[in-house]
């Protein structure tokens, strides 16, 4: 599997499509970009739960994708589990809360948590400006590598968004 480059970007929505040239978003005068950047990874996998998972050297970063982040709103707090704590595949983790909602946290893989990102404690808003970079909220060990082929590639997690848009 090799590195890819990914841009990941937080749009208005609108009937204009955007379109990536040699690194340059062009866009209509109707839409416009509100935050973008560039991601480079092996890959990300998705859950349907709208957890993310980027694995690297067998550690296991895990976050909301864009669209959880942007149904939830502006997040003000995160309760995530303790350093050590043993996960197994979809299970509760904790949650984020917003001024509209709360939502649960599943775990995409099951093992054990190694880092939390302490960050989020003083500035939960992060996940909101940068839920693939800075919002991450935990890191974990994979215990079994084989549940990533349960998982969403990057393609089939936006054909799964799309669906629930319709």
């Amino acid at each position: 599997m090799g590195t890819e480059m990914h841009y990941i970007c937080h749009m208005r929505r609108c009937g204009w499509g955007f379109t990536f040239q040699t690194g340059l978003i062009v866009s209509s005068t109707l839409c416009f970009v509100t935050a973008c950047f560039i991601i480079i990874a092996a890959a990300l996998k998705f859950t349907d739960k709208h957890e993310w998972v980027r694995v690297e050297g067998g550690i296991g970063t895990v976050g909301i994708s864009n669209y959880a982040q942007e149904a939830l709103g502006d997040v003000v707090y995160c309760g995530l589990p303790e350093v050590g704590q043993r996960l197994e595949q979809m299970e509760d983790f904790g949650a984020l809360e917003s001024v509209k909602a709360a939502s649960e946290l599943y775990s995409p893989l099951t093992g054990e948590v190694t880092e939390i990102n302490s960050e989020l404690a003083a500035n939960p808003g992060l996940v909101n400006k940068a839920c693939y970079a800075e919002g991450w909220l935990l890191k974990m060990t994979i215990e079994k590598p084989e549940e990533l082929e349960s998982l969403m590639d990057e393609p089939a997690y936006e054909k799964f968004v799309k669906s629930l848009e319709e």
